[in-house]
């Protein structure tokens, strides 16, 4: 399944900031697909178990999580604000340098992200934002498939992601691209289905 477009027509952040429709949309490349609806009480609950971990994992550290909505800015280069055509709201972004932190959310590719999968979203998370970050610059990037119950993983290597691991929601799993966390997935048994 495929998020619908906004319109045809090409965007940038300068627009996006504009828009008063109460729809929320995320820019790829100056096209704007409108989020999926509400996500499940699943996707929800896996979200928050995610979130308190690494939030309580970081506690003290320079690195900041934060969870949607939360605008990452993507630039191509050093293009103004408003310029810029790719604005995405991950499910959960690390930030560790504080300088790409400003009022409006994060300029530039945070340290880790990861997107719950939903089936509305799964295309779009597989295939679309991998490759915007991926180009970005983002250091690791898991997919979440609580459904599946396995974690997809992929991590930047020579500017390209390389080959992802593929794992079960079992044990324990290290964060590379952020010291100090590691995700317990057995707090994750409760959750089923989606």
């Amino acid at each position: 399944m495929s998020l619908p477009k906004r319109d045809d027509a090409r965007h940038t952040y300068g627009e996006y900031r504009q828009w008063t429709e109460d729809a929320r949309y995320e820019l790829i490349e100056g096209v704007a697909y409108a989020m999926a609806p509400a996500p499940s009480r699943i996707h929800q609950e896996v979200l928050g178990e995610l979130f308190r971990q690494v939030a309580n994992a970081l506690v003290g550290h320079p690195c900041r999580p934060f969870i949607a909505p939360f605008d990452v800015r993507l630039p191509k280069g050093n293009e103004a604000d408003d310029e810029i055509d790719t604005v995405v709201q991950p499910d959960l972004s690390v930030v560790c340098d504080p300088d790409k932190l400003d009022a409006r959310g994060c300029r530039g590719a945070p340290d880790w992200i990861a997107e719950v999968l939903s089936p509305a979203t799964a295309g779009h998370d597989h295939i679309r934002k991998r490759a915007v970050y991926e180009r970005a610059g983002v250091r690791e990037y898991w997919l979440v498939h609580p459904v599946d119950r396995i974690v997809t993983i992929y991590r930047l290597e020579d500017g390209r992601y390389g080959v992802p691991e593929v794992r079960e929601l079992r044990g324990r799993q290290q964060v590379a691209a952020v010291e100090g966390v590691e995700i317990d997935w057995e707090s994750f048994a409760e959750f089923s289905g989606d």
